[in-house]
């Protein structure tokens, strides 16, 4: 097959909310053949005045594309909402999101059934989606036939990244990089939270905040450089003895501006223990091995 069938391949997506709505707006304007089916039958209305074909079950519309995409609610939902439909031949691609675990024991019932299975972690929110640009992608892992098959047509909302044959890797990765993201969301709040009564201006304050953390985010290449060598003192600077020296004056500040250090805390304490452990000369990286015994 050449690009152009790959680009204009028909294809079924099950679910429309917010995100399954953009999703099927970047497959129709990209001028594929799209069914489409919800749960909630008034959501398909506007998608069917602008080309979409509405299926009233999930089995017709499973029927209608050799591709098929799901985006709903949960795990629970996608074994719902396909209990009835006929997978045999199918290619199935699962972008709810969901656990690892839960992802590998979705591919193993899509195989039982007859079809091939890729599990999808979405890197982006509704606006993203279909906007050129925007570095939006899409995290996949399973079946590398099916990837590679439907790469035209996966690739069309948002950029792709194949993460491996194990169908639980891309939840992995996603899940994994929301983790780093939450808590920067911590530190950031704790930062405002710190000079929220003070004569700071936050829009004046959060450049500075941007900056620093961008400076900061490289220390990532320095502790997978450390897991993979197994020498977590390599290239050290600030070793763990003298940040947790440095904890002392973080949280006294705290509680000078009347701000509560939870945030914080957690980490502190880990650093502590490995520091009593006595990996004074390490980094942080040691911190990883209390969280994984």
């Amino acid at each position: 097959m050449n690009d152009n069938t790959f680009e204009k391949s028909r294809l079924t997506l099950l679910g429309l909310g917010a995100m399954g709505t953009v999703l099927a707006r970047a497959w129709l304007a990209a001028g594929h053949p799209l069914t489409v089916w919800n749960r909630t039958s008034r959501r398909a209305e506007p998608l069917a005045a602008e080309g979409a074909t509405v299926a009233e079950t999930t089995a017709e519309a499973v029927a209608a594309s050799g591709l098929v995409v799901v985006c709903l609610l949960d795990d629970a939902s996608v074994g719902e909402a396909l209990a009835d439909a006929d997978l045999t031949g199918k290619d199935l691609v699962n972008l709810t999101t969901s656990t690892p675990a839960q992802a590998r024991a979705r591919a193993e019932w899509a195989e039982e059934r007859g079809a091939r299975f890729l599990d999808g972690g979405i890197m982006a929110v509704p606006p993203m989606i279909g906007a050129p640009g925007s570095g939006g992608y899409v995290f996949y892992s399973g079946s590398r036939a099916l990837f590679d098959a439907h790469h035209g047509a996966l690739a069309v909302p948002a950029g792709t990244v194949y993460v491996g044959e194990d169908p639980g890797f891309a939840a992995l990765h996603d899940v994994a990089l929301l983790s780093a993201m939450t808590g920067m969301f911590a530190g950031v709040s704790h930062a405002f939270a710190l000079i929220r009564k003070e004569d700071v201006v936050p829009k004046d304050f959060a450049p500075l905040l941007v900056d620093w953390l961008t400076a900061m985010a490289p220390y990532a290449y320095g502790i997978a450089d450390h897991l993979e060598s197994g020498d977590y003192t390599k290239g050290v600077v600030s070793n763990l003895a003298m940040m947790v020296e440095g904890n002392s004056t973080l949280l006294r500040t705290a509680e000078e501006q009347g701000v509560s250090a939870e945030l914080l805390t957690p980490f502190m304490a880990l650093m502590e223990r490995r520091l009593a452990d006595g990996h004074g000369d390490e980094g942080t990286t040691g911190v990883i091995d209390l969280l994984t015994r």
